[in-house]
C-alpha cells in the first residue's frame, strides 16, 4: 500500500521537530512505544494542559484541590499553548518525554492514537464513578473521532461550541435585528461596515484554525447535513462551492485587511478593542468580551438558520483527558483523570471557560442557565434544533489536511488567488484519498 503524502508529511514532522525541541524525557513520562506499568497509585505524575496560558489558572486551582485530597500525589503541571500542542505530542511520541495524563482534542485524537499513544479507558471508566455521569453525545463524538469501534481514548470534559458573536449596542444603533438568520448576517455585515472609519460589520478568520470557521459557514448556508455521500465527500458540492464564494467575498469589503493573517488570539482582540459588529468564535472568548466590553453590549448566539428553516452546524471538537500508555504510574494519573471529571472540577472548570460541561451534574448547575451563551448553545444542541455536519476526525490525516495543507489556500481564496471551487476541489480529493486508505486498513 502506498503511504500517503499526508502520512510522510506527518513522520517528517515529527522527526524534525524532536532535533529542534527535544523535550526529553520527564521523570514519569515515556515515548509512546512503552507499555507503561499500573504504578503504586502514589508519587508524581505529569499533567500537560493543552491550552495552557488561558486555562493555567483554573488547572492550578483544580491541581491543589486534587493535592488536597490525595496527599501522596503530587501533580507536575506543563501549559502547552494550544497552537502548539499536537506538534508537542507528535514529538514527545517520536522521540520520548510524554505525560502520564494530557489534554486532548478530537480535532487530533485520531493522530494519538493511530501512533498508540494513548490507553483505552473503557474498563477502568466502567469501574469509575464517573460511569454513566458523562453526557452520552460527548462520549460518542470521542469514542468515532478515534476511529477505533468501541474503543474510547479520551475522557470527555467539555463542548466549546461555536457561537456568533454580535454587538448589541451598535445593532441596535443601526435598527438591525438580531443575525439569527443568515440573510439577516449578510445584510449587517455591510451595513456595519464604514471602512473609512475602520468600522467593519465581520471580522473572518485567515490565519491558523480559519478552515473549520470556514466549513461552519459553508455548511450552515446550505443545510447540507452529511460530510459523506457515499465514498466522497460532500465538501465541493455545488452549493457548497456558492456558499463560500459568497463568504469569503465578504473579506475586505465588510472585514478588516489584516484579518488574512489572524488566528483567533488576534481576531477575538480585534473585535473587543474596535467597532466590529459581529464575530465567529466559541464559548471559550465569553469572559474576554465581558472583560473588554461589559454586560449588556454584546451578545453570543447559536449559529444563524440556513435554507429551509434548519440549523446546521459543523461538529466542534469535544476536549477530553488522556491516559497515556507509556505511563510508569497509571493508577495516579487515573485518579487525576477522575478527580477532575468529576462533578465539582467539571463545573468549576467549564464554569471558568464558559463552555459546556461533560459532567451531566454540573451539566446541570445554576451558573449555566445565568450564562446566556452557554446556556444556548446547550439548548440547540439538546432540542432538535441543530444539525451536525459530523467532520472525520477519525482521520489520521484530518489534521494536516484541515490546517497545514490547507490553510495557506484559504488565504489564497481571500485574496483572490484562487476560486472558492478549487479550494474545495484540492481539499476533496486529499479527503477522499485519506477515506480510502482509512478503509483499506479495515476500518468503518
Amino acid at each position: 500500500m502506498n503511504i500517503s503524502k499526508t502520512l510522510r508529511g506527518r513522520a517528517a514532522t515529527a522527526v524534525s521537530l524532536t532535533a529542534v525541541l527535544a523535550l526529553g524525557a520527564t521523570a514519569c513520562g515515556d515515548d509512546g512505544s512503552s507499555s507503561g506499568t499500573e504504578g503504586s497509585g502514589k508519587g508524581e505524575i505529569t499533567f500537560w494542559d493543552n491550552n495552557g496560558g488561558p486555562r493555567t489558572a483554573i488547572w492550578t486551582e483544580i491541581i491543589k484541590d486534587f493535592e488536597k485530597e490525595n496527599p501522596d500525589i503530587k501533580v507536575k503541571y506543563v501549559p502547552i499553548p494550544i497552537a502548539d500542542v499536537q506538534s508537542k505530542y507528535d514529538t514527545a511520541i517520536a522521540g520520548g518525554g510524554l505525560p502520564d495524563v494530557g489534554g486532548v482534542g478530537t480535532a487530533y485524537l485520531a493522530n494519538m492514537v493511530s501512533q498508540e499513544a494513548l490507553e483505552p479507558v473503557n474498563d477502568r471508566l466502567d469501574e469509575s464513578p464517573l460511569k454513566g455521569k458523562l453526557v452520552e453525545g460527548m462520549v460518542e463524538s470521542v469514542r468515532a473521532a478515534a476511529g477505533r469501534g468501541d474503543d474510547l481514548y479520551s475522557v470527555p470534559t467539555s463542548a466549546n461550541n461555536g457561537a456568533l458573536w454580535y454587538r448589541t449596542d451598535l445593532f441596535q444603533q443601526a435598527g438591525l435585528d438580531e443575525p439569527a438568520t443568515w440573510p439577516k448576517f449578510y445584510e449587517a455585515a455591510e451595513k456595519l461596515t464604514d471602512a473609512k472609519n475602520n468600522k467593519f460589520g465581520y471580522t473572518i478568520r485567515g490565519g491558523a484554525g480559519s478552515i473549520a470557521q470556514a466549513l461552519d459557514a459553508m455548511y450552515g448556508q446550505t443545510g447540507i447535513t452529511e460530510f459523506w455521500d457515499g465514498d466522497k465527500t460532500t465538501l465541493n458540492d455545488p452549493k457548497n462551492v456558492a456558499a463560500l464564494e459568497k463568504y469569503a467575498a465578504l473579506f475586505k469589503k465588510t472585514t478588516p485587511s489584516a484579518d488574512v493573517n489572524n488566528d483567533f488570539t488576534k481576531m477575538v482582540a480585534q473585535w473587543d478593542s474596535g467597532t466590529i459588529g459581529m464575530l465567529s468564535h466559541n464559548l471559550g472568548s465569553y469572559q474576554d468580551h465581558l472583560k473588554a466590553l461589559g454586560e449588556g453590549k454584546f451578545r453570543g448566539i447559536p449559529a444563524p438558520i440556513g435554507e429551509g428553516g434548519t440549523r446546521v452546524q459543523v461538529s466542534n471538537p469535544v476536549d477530553g483527558l488522556g491516559l497515556f500508555r507509556s505511563s510508569k504510574n497509571k493508577n495516579a494519573a487515573w485518579k487525576f483523570i477522575e478527580f477532575a471529571a468529576s462533578h465539582e472540577s467539571n463545573s468549576k472548570w467549564n464554569e471558568s471557560a464558559g463552555a459546556i460541561p461533560a459532567n451531566t451534574e454540573a451539566a446541570n448547575d445554576p451558573w449555566i442557565s445565568k450564562t446566556e451563551p452557554t446556556a444556548l448553545a446547550a439548548k440547540a444542541l439538546t432540542d432538535g434544533s441543530t444539525k451536525i455536519v459530523d467532520l472525520p476526525y477519525y482521520l489520521p490525516d484530518w489534521n494536516n489536511i484541515s490546517k497545514a495543507d490547507n490553510e495557506p489556500e484559504f488565504q489564497k481564496l481571500l485574496l483572490g488567488k484562487i476560486t472558492a471551487k478549487a479550494f474545495l476541489d484540492k481539499m476533496a480529493d486529499e479527503l477522499n484519498a485519506a477515506q480510502k486508505e482509512w478503509k483499506e486498513l479495515g476500518n468503518g
